[in-house]
C-alpha cells in the first residue's frame, strides 16, 4: 500500500504520532472539575485517548478497497456514532453496494493494526486519576465494548471504570443522550450532576439533551 494514496491521513499521523503527547493548554486556562458535578463521565476516542486520527486512516483504508474516499471533515462530522450506523451512512451517502456489517469489520480490524500507537491525553488522565474513588466515574462511547476496554487499557486506566457503556449497550446512540444516561443511572448520579467529558459535537449535543454539564475538551488541547 502506497503512502500517497492516504496523504492526509499519513500527514495526520504524522502531526500526532512523531512523537506526540496531547498537552494541556496552560496560557489561559486548565481542564478542572465542575464543583455542582456528583459523578463524572467520560467519552472514549478522542477524549481519553488520541484515537481519531487512527480510526480516520482506518475508514479511509477500508473505503479504498470499496472504491471511495473519506474525506476528514465527512469523519470528523460523524465521530461518536459506532462503527455499523456509519458503515450505513456511508453506502447512502456514496450510493455503494456493500454489506455496512462488512465494511464496519474491516475498519476495525484496520484500526487494531494501529492503536498502540494512540497516546493518552494526559489533561484528562490527570482528572481520572485524581477523582477515582472520589467521585463515581463511568465512560460513556460509541465504540464497540472490545475495542473501548483495549483503549481504556492502553491509556492506563482500565481499573478506574466500573462501569463502561458502549454501542452495544443502548439503541440510540450520541447524539442521542441514551449513552450518557446510561452511564449516569449506573453511577447512581442525577443527569444534572454529571459532568461529562467530550470531544465531539455529536457527543456535548448528547451530553446537553441529557441535561449534564457538558465539558468540550479541544480548547483545552494543542496539536
Amino acid at each position: 500500500m502506497k503512502f500517497n494514496k492516504y496523504h492526509e491521513a499519513f500527514e495526520v499521523l504524522n502531526r500526532y504520532f512523531c512523537p506526540k503527547i496531547v498537552l494541556l493548554m496552560m496560557k489561559n486556562k486548565e481542564l478542572t472539575v465542575d464543583p455542582r458535578a456528583k459523578g463524572l463521565i467520560f467519552d472514549i476516542d478522542g477524549t481519553i485517548s488520541d484515537t481519531m486520527p487512527i480510526h480516520l486512516i482506518a475508514y479511509q483504508q477500508t473505503a479504498s478497497e470499496y472504491g471511495f474516499e473519506i474525506s476528514s471533515e465527512l469523519f470528523y462530522s460523524m465521530s461518536g456514532i459506532p462503527a455499523f450506523q456509519t458503515s450505513v451512512l456511508l453506502k447512502e451517502k456514496f450510493r455503494k453496494d456493500f454489506d455496512p456489517q462488512e465494511f464496519a469489520d474491516k475498519k476495525e480490524s484496520n484500526f487494531l493494526k494501529n492503536i498502540h500507537l494512540a497516546s493518552p491525553i494526559l489533561p484528562i488522565i490527570k482528572i481520572i486519576r485524581e477523582y477515582s474513588g472520589k467521585l463515581p466515574m463511568a465512560c460513556g462511547t460509541g465504540g464497540t465494548r472490545y475495542y473501548a476496554m483495549k483503549t481504556l487499557e492502553l491509556a492506563g486506566v482500565r481499573s478506574h471504570f466500573e462501569h463502561v457503556v458502549t454501542a452495544e449497550d443502548v439503541v440510540n446512540h450520541k447524539p442521542h443522550p441514551d449513552t450518557f444516561l446510561k452511564a449516569a443511572e449506573l453511577i447512581g448520579v442525577a443527569p444534572e450532576f454529571c459532568q461529562v467529558f467530550e470531544d465531539s459535537k455529536l457527543g456535548i449535543q448528547a451530553a446537553e439533551t441529557a441535561g449534564m454539564i457538558a465539558t468540550d475538551i479541544t480548547p483545552y488541547l494543542q496539536n
